[in-house]
């Protein structure tokens, strides 16, 4: 789908360097900016809901909890 976007005039002009040096469309520059931009805000909303979550139940003595949670961020990249 096309649409039209007022871009600054400096980032847009930063955004076709990095497209050249990336061997990438504007299009596709634009596209795979926007998707990473989504995934990080929809991450973000999903641990604010867990967290108000955790914080309706009061889990924060739960040693089972705990243990899950340790475990997972072990695994998890930083």
């Amino acid at each position: 789908m096309k649409t039209v976007v007022s871009i600054p005039d400096a980032l847009l002009k930063n955004a076709a360097a990095l497209a050249r040096r990336t061997n990438k469309s504007r299009s596709g520059l634009f596209t795979d900016a926007l998707r990473e931009y989504l995934v990080r805000h929809t991450q973000e909303e999903i641990t604010a809901l867990m967290n108000d979550a955790l914080d309706e139940v009061d889990a924060t003595n739960d040693p089972c909890l705990s243990t899950l949670a340790w475990r997972i961020l072990e695994r998890s990249k930083w």
